[in-house]
């Protein structure tokens, strides 16, 4: 396998040309399913398996686990940023060095899936009072130097749950 469908073994996020409702409800339902779908790919685990790295100079699946909250949880602040501000500015946060932090590199993944629990069950019920018209909104992330809209967002926060969900479940069926 080469190193490019390691990265991205589910591909790169594409927005698709048609968002509505459909859309969101998708999305929505994704990440609800996340929390769940991590615990189940992850409860058999060994130490040994959970310090597998899921490509050469990546991350270890316990690394990947606790990524997810951290990044969710970034997420669900930007999403109540651009709902109760005019185009916020966000923090970016170095997630390559979050991962590096005693408690993710050897920490009991448990504590992340509980977190992604109860975040997603918080997240879930918020995205649910969203209007269509909501998702148009938009915050700048100054890493990229561009406004991203709520919709892009949804769609891209559904994805990398079942992006790093597969980093898991291929390496342990390799």
């Amino acid at each position: 396998m080469d190193i490019e469908q390691l990265k991205y073994p589910i591909g790169k996020f594409i927005m698709p040309e048609v968002f509505d409702q459909k859309q969101v409800d998708i999305w929505i339902s994704e990440i609800e399913a996340l929390p769940g779908q991590l615990k189940k790919a992850t409860e058999n685990l060994t130490d040994e398996e959970l310090n597998q790295v899921y490509r050469p100079e990546g991350w270890t699946l316990r690394q990947v686990v606790h990524h997810v909250p951290d990044s969710h949880v970034n997420a669900y602040i930007r999403f109540k940023q651009a709902i109760t501000e005019d185009v916020p500015v966000i923090r970016p946060y170095y997630e390559e060095r979050w991962a590096e932090t005693g408690e993710a590199k050897d920490g009991d993944i448990k504590l992340s899936i509980d977190l992604l629990t109860a975040l997603h069950q918080r997240w879930v019920t918020f995205l649910k009072t969203l209007k269509i018209e909501d998702y148009q909104r938009k915050y700048i992330h100054p890493a990229h130097n561009q406004e991203l809209t709520l919709a892009n967002m949804l769609g891209m926060y559904a994805w990398h749950g079942k992006h790093h969900l597969a980093h898991i479940t291929n390496t342990i069926t390799k």
